[in-house]
């Protein structure tokens, strides 16, 4: 059962290893394929605002230059704003002076009379002269009912270094907003356009209430101000849903593409593996188990029927101790041993006294009953783990005593004797009128070792016999007899 159980962990771990790399194969194919397309948005929209931003500076090269701006105001406009002014999703290129009061404008001439000094992309320009390239925040255009736009604006200045307004150019958010629903991200996918402080600019799927919405305070922000590009597993700000996030800076401006896959999608066809492949595992794992159950179980029943059977060989069924075949195997393994490590070994050979008076008295079933008493006076009295109690045959009967002297073989017999005398049952054709047993005695020990087991059974045989030549109901010792035996033995060697 422990290997079957063994085999099925085995399979069970093999198929999590595999279902395992499979998860880090869905993982990885995902992040291959936000990165690829994180770059090219990226590369699309850093290749159309440099073209814008190159425009802007052929207007600030346009008002610095005291000659263009004498031209008549066509041909001015001619010179100052070329035609990609005029592309899709492009708002107007403006100039202002220092108030923020509009001196060039790319849609209509003269300038339309319009006050930008509220504006972001102008105040930060008036406050600094290190704004650089400045990127507004989305906002509605005054003059034109069209959807929200951004202002990519840089400084004037005069001179002697003093400020004398802004160039900015205007871009619809619908440019950023049809670029990203070309994309194909899944169910949960994201592509966000943020400002490097976290302003949100355009988001897919679009939704209006996140435009200008600030996620600088999140916890998926600080990851993207740490390097020019990179990928993060983080909790979305807007919706916090779990997902692969590929960034990237957009090259010359102060913006961020992120490109965010729903871990759920990413792993949404592993999934439906694993519990397809971790199914027939788990069914490979209970039908091994189930047929080594049964196996086990046929197993068990059959080792219970050879215990069955071998308790049926070595316990004689009558008494319910050992049978004959049983004392000569474990009196051959105790002698062994005693002699092995040099330690006494004592037989008691024992005899129901006038036992066939008592069966032809009695009837069978009532000498059954004597030999079963007797057999329970015998057990009832050898204590230890290593004694043994057999039938020995008919009447008579066997115990082996290991590690056990003649003295306290002496004991144990007296007991067994007392025992069964102490029974009480009636014995009419005994001198002692109750049923009684004679005990021989026999122990192979130090000098007086016999020289096999044979001799051993044979001299507490014959102290039986002298115990019952004595008159019966008595315990009789083979000391005398051993020694000679012993003797003999040593002659013959």
């Amino acid at each position: 059962m422990a290997s079957s159980i063994s085999l099925a962990v085995a399979i069970a771990a093999i198929g999590a290893g595999a279902l395992l790399e499979m998860r880090q194969d869905a993982f990885a194919r995902a992040q291959e394929a936000s990165s690829n397309l994180s770059l090219i948005l990226e590369r699309d929209i850093a290749r159309n605002l440099e073209i814008f931003e190159l425009s802007m500076h052929a207007v600030i090269d346009g008002v610095k230059d005291p000659e263009i701006l004498r031209l008549p105001p066509a041909i001015r406009q001619l010179v100052l704003f070329d035609r990609s002014t005029n592309a899709t999703d492009l708002g107007s290129m403006l100039a202002t002076d220092e108030k923020g009061n509009l001196v060039l404008d790319s849609r209509s001439t003269p300038a339309r009379p319009v006050n930008v000094a509220d504006r972001d992309y102008f105040k930060v320009h008036r406050d600094s002269t290190t704004a650089g390239l400045f990127v507004s925040q989305p906002f509605q255009p005054r003059l034109t009912e069209t959807a929200q736009s951004i202002g990519l604006s840089r400084r004037l200045s005069h001179a002697d270094g003093s400020f004398a307004g802004i160039v900015v150019g205007t871009l619809r958010l619908n440019y950023f907003r049809r670029l990203f629903e070309g994309t194909k991200l899944g169910p949960g996918g994201t592509v966000t356009l943020l400002r490097d402080d976290g302003i949100v600019l355009m988001r897919r799927p679009y939704d209006a209430a996140t435009i200008g919405r600030s996620i600088a305070a999140s916890s998926s922000f600080p990851p993207l101000m740490q390097a020019q590009q990179g990928s993060f597993v983080g909790i979305a700000a807007l919706d916090g849903t779990e997902r692969l996030y590929d960034f990237r800076h957009v090259t010359g401006f102060p913006l961020v593409l992120v490109v965010g896959l729903s871990t759920d999608d990413i792993y949404a066809e592993w999934r439906k593996r694993a519990w397809l492949i971790g199914g027939l595992i788990l069914a490979l794992d209970i039908v091994i188990i189930l047929l080594s159950a049964l196996i086990s179980q046929q197993f068990r029943r059959r080792l219970a029927m050879e215990e069955h059977l071998r308790l049926m060989v070595n316990t004689d069924g009558l008494t319910g101790i050992g049978s004959r075949r049983a004392l000569d195997e474990a009196a051959d393994i105790e002698w062994r041993r005693a002699w092995r490590n040099q330690q006494p070994l004592s037989l008691l050979m024992i005899d129901v006294d006038h036992f066939k008076n008592f069966n032809d008295r009695y009837g069978h079933a009532g000498g059954d009953d004597a030999l079963a008493a007797v057999a329970r006076c015998i057990a009832d009295n050898i204590r230890r783990p290593g004694d043994y109690a057999a039938r020995y045959g008919g009447e008579e009967f066997a115990v082996l005593l290991p590690n056990t002297g003649m003295d306290g073989a002496m004991a144990v017999a007296g007991k067994i004797r007392t025992a069964v005398q102490g029974l009480g049952l009636p014995n009419a054709g005994s001198t002692h009128q109750v049923l009684t047993i004679s005990i021989g005695v026999a122990c192979a020990e130090g000098r007086s070792r016999f020289a096999n087991l044979r001799l051993l059974f044979g001299a507490s045989d014959e102290a039986l016999y002298e115990a019952k030549e004595s008159g019966r109901n008595r315990v009789a010792a083979a000391r005398e007899r051993q020694k000679n035996q012993a003797h003999g033995a040593a002659l013959e060697r």
